[in-house]
């Protein structure tokens, strides 16, 4: 009984170690658009893309067509980070991810149509024989 208890409270303890662990957090400003990147040391530069958007998917489209323009201009950045008024945006082949500081899970927020642009999950129709 005494090993049980001593694993309840080292579970215990780690699980409020966990819920107190530093999260990077992007800046919450309302309708900025910024492009983050990654400088030496591992700290994170935020730039302004754009202002007064809307929403996450306009901020993401910003971004995807300042990677497109990147790579024309000989850039090799496939996948590039920006974010969103609280919330990381991740630009990768499979499409557009987000999440709300750097040690969380991202999940979809965009896919890419098979001519590579961007759309929401669930808004493409599928083939007639489905």
């Amino acid at each position: 009984m005494p090993r049980r208890m001593a694993l309840i409270v080292a579970l215990a303890a780690s699980a409020a170690l966990g819920a107190c662990a530093k999260r990077t957090l992007p800046p919450g400003d309302i309708g900025v658009c910024y492009h983050v990147v990654t400088q030496k040391g591992g700290t994170l530069r935020f730039n302004k893309v754009v202002e007064n958007l809307p929403n996450l998917e306009t901020c993401a489209a910003n971004l995807e067509a300042m990677r497109v323009k990147f790579l024309r201009m000989g850039g090799s950045n496939l996948d590039i980070m920006g974010a969103y008024q609280g919330n990381f945006i991740f630009i990768q082949r499979e499409g557009v991810f987000t999440a709300p500081d750097l040690e969380a899970h991202p999940y979809l927020a965009l896919v890419r149509t098979g001519d590579g642009r961007l759309a929401i999950p669930g808004a493409m129709p599928q083939g007639a024989g489905r």
